[in-house]
């Protein structure tokens, strides 16, 4: 298949590259580099462009005659989305709104968008399946939200097939560490832990020490970014094979709270860092673990890296390279 993939020298969207690449697929990648790194791209053709710009994207389109687009640019820190809303709400609502139309016009007939658990806010069970209320308490789960929602309608309207991918909390790094999370100022726990640990950041700080969970911190479900990107492919070959669009939570259904990845991370790195325990970061619900039966029976999913020490473990490798590549 020919595939556009937005954001796709980001974190996610570059490992995705990879194993679209491997796949045999041919991949044009589209991205404004503004989180994202050319050298992430190790598959296809990068073009340096923003979803802002409809004439670069209809210049795009009509060159290159897509069977397939996964959309992964987009802004995602929480706490920056509280603070500055109308950034999420124009580049993660706005933006894919831009795209959407291209994928219209120019009758692209598969879509694979790049969601969140951030929809469904706080909700009243732990495990969480994809028929939940999405009521989101920050501006970036409801910037996702919308933009769901667009994508749904379009679909009833006749317009592409998709499946939106419910991310929870993706870690880890290509097992080879050719490529990894690499996002300036990142905020995902365990890399700003490995950072830590070697001694990239002073310390690091646990956001919250009194929720309602047994130790009384955040609680997570880590899913490792090689199993996370699998979806996506598996996704692909459901919609090329006539599956019906679908929204599905990408997540192991098992979760770890903050104290439990940092012990992880100075257990694999062996060193003891330093933790402040501070208080609560706006905008962080206390537990959001996947109920993920769908993905399974519907995309024959299985993850193979459902481990938080592997997961730790590959971050860990991928740190301490990309480390040394920068220093």
């Amino acid at each position: 298949m020919k595939i556009l993939v937005t954001g796709g020298a980001g974190y996610i969207g570059s490992h995705v590259v990879r194993q679209l690449g491997e796949a045999g697929h041919d991949v044009i990648v589209y991205d404004n580099l503004s989180t994202g790194h050319a050298w992430a791209v190790l598959y296809g053709s990068l073009i340096e462009g923003d979803l802002a710009d409809g004439e670069a994207l209809d210049d795009l389109c009509a060159t290159h005659r897509f069977d397939a687009v996964l959309h992964f640019a987009a802004n995602i820190v929480v706490p920056e989305s509280v603070e500055n809303p109308l950034k999420y709400y124009g580049n993660n609502t706005c933006n894919t709104l831009n795209l959407l139309r291209r994928v219209e016009r120019y009758h692209i007939p598969y879509f694979v968008f790049s969601s969140t658990a951030a929809v469904y806010g706080t909700p009243d069970e732990t495990m969480i399946d994809e028929t939940a209320p999405l009521a989101p308490i920050n501006p970036y789960g409801a910037a996702k939200m919308m933009s769901e929602r667009m994508l749904m309608d379009l679909g009833l309207a006749g317009g592409p097939k998709y499946v939106a991918l419910r991310y929870f909390n993706v870690a880890g790094a290509d097992p080879e560490a050719r490529i990894g999370q690499a996002t300036p100022d990142a905020t995902h726990l365990i890399k700003v832990a490995c950072q830590t640990a070697l001694g990239q950041r002073p310390r690091m700080q646990i956001f919250g020490t009194d929720y309602q969970t047994p130790d009384g911190t955040c609680i997570r479900d880590y899913i490792h970014i090689e199993d996370l990107a699998r979806a996506h492919l598996d996704a692909l070959s459901y919609l090329a094979n006539g599956g019906e669009s679908q929204v599905l939570n990408c997540g192991y259904g098992q979760g770890y709270s903050v104290r439990e990845v940092v012990d992880m991370v100075r257990k694999v790195s062996g060193v003891k860092f330093q933790a402040d325990e501070v208080a609560r970061r706006a905008g962080d619900p206390p537990a959001l673990v996947a109920d993920n039966m769908r993905i399974k029976s519907v995309l024959g999913w299985q993850p193979n890296y459902a481990d938080l020490e592997r997961i730790v473990a590959d971050a860990w490798r991928w740190e301490s390279k990309y480390a040394k590549q920068t220093s």
